[in-house]
């Protein structure tokens, strides 16, 4: 079914950008994960340490290719040769931003569609946002995070792993 770009900061990237990278690769030839340089947030994780985890959390699919972007989402599909880019939604105020984003990189360049994937049940409050807000004041919810991923979201907020009693 031809190129998908999914674009995200994946800052850091969860389990559930991870189902719809793996679900996005058995519908598309090829999946371009594009990891945004900057998206007017304050990175937790440097491009390149993002661009790494998205690597290894995704080593598994052989369509998918990883790589940072910076610029318009639009022309940098176009750049890729993708007839789709994928977004994810959580929640009717996912929908809104989404929406308006699809149109306006329609407006932008109409060969490039937009291809929308709800996420599943498991992870419909999960966001990067979030998990970032918990693990600044030390928690760590677990199952949410790919494993290597977590490590390294502990490690910046030095936040121990919990042992049994």
């Amino acid at each position: 079914m031809g190129t998908a770009v999914y674009p995200g900061t994946f800052d850091p990237v969860t389990n559930g950008h991870v189902d719809i990278i793996e679900r996005a690769a058995k519908l598309f030839d090829s999946l371009v994960v594009a990891v945004a340089s900057d998206n007017n947030k304050e990175p937790l994780f440097t491009i390149s340490e993002r661009v790494s985890m998205v690597e290894k959390v995704t080593g598994h699919l052989a369509n998918v290719k990883v790589e940072g972007f910076d610029g318009l989402l639009a022309t940098y599909a176009l750049s890729k040769g993708a007839e789709a880019v994928v977004r994810g939604l959580r929640a009717v105020t996912d929908f809104e931003y989404e929406f308006q984003m699809a149109l306006m990189n329609r407006k932008l360049d109409k060969r490039v569609e937009t291809v929308f994937f709800m996420t599943s049940n498991e992870y419909a409050f999960t966001s990067s946002s979030m998990i970032k807000q918990v693990a600044c004041l030390g928690g760590m919810p677990e199952g949410l995070l790919p494993e290597l991923v977590e490590e390294k979201v502990r490690l910046k907020y030095a936040i121990p792993r919990q042992t049994a009693d």
